[in-house]
């Protein structure tokens, strides 16, 4: 009886730790490889074979991981996001009052969107308004981008409560601060037209604009 039992255990698959780490190093690198080409070539221009070449895994694997083109434009962009999100929290939590907590969320910001392991085009690139193909795709991008929203909007109503920035409607200056920022990025990284201190300009309008 006993030896039956250890006999039908030795049948059963055991867990592989080694070849679980492959498989998320594997999936990790065709993630990264599709935010760099998503955020380079765009959505259409981007093909599953491109991305599997980059990354050196096999096509299969892609497939099996992100199931189709969408699903994985949706998990890039959600994957820039998220750590964008982290970035932004940080800055404000090292805030001395209400108005260092915008002037920190919006260097933070700029700071994120030119640094070159950000893959912040794939923002611009999976923006709700932008190259997202299905509505709960947008929706859920849009659920997303408005946690940026509150975040600012946080530290505005912060400032107007304990004097540090002038007394403004909190949600409506967190738009007008953000379509700012959003004009700003996009004239730097997508035209040939920005000044070499367009973002210290920027700074320095909304800090001259909301300072009490």
């Amino acid at each position: 009886m006993c030896n039956g039992v250890n006999a039908r255990k030795n049948l059963m698959p055991h867990s592989n730790p080694a070849k679980a780490v492959m498989n998320k190093n594997k999936k990790e690198a065709l993630l990264q490889a599709a935010k760099e080409l998503f955020g380079e070539c765009g959505y259409v221009e981007t093909t599953f074979k491109k991305i599997s070449d980059k990354a050196g895994v096999a096509l299969g694997l892609l497939t099996h991981h992100y199931g189709n083109k969408e699903k994985l434009f949706l998990a890039s962009g959600l994957d820039v996001l998220e750590r964008f999100l982290v970035r932004l929290r940080a800055a404000t939590a090292e805030a001395t009052c209400g108005y260092d907590g915008v002037m920190r969320f919006c260097k933070a910001y700029l700071d994120f969107s030119i640094d070159k392991d950000s893959n912040w085009l794939v923002l611009v690139r999976c923006s709700p308004y932008s190259d997202m193909k299905t509505k709960t795709d947008r929706d859920i991008m849009d659920s997303m981008f408005s946690q940026v929203h509150s975040e600012l909007e946080r530290v505005i109503a912060k400032g107007v409560e304990d004097g540090s920035i002038v007394k403004v409607d909190s949600k409506s200056t967190a738009q007008v601060i953000i379509s700012l920022m959003v004009g700003s990025n996009r004239t730097r990284v997508l035209t040939p037209y920005a000044m070499p201190t367009l973002y210290e300009d920027v700074l320095d309008f909304i800090s001259r604009s909301i300072k009490a």
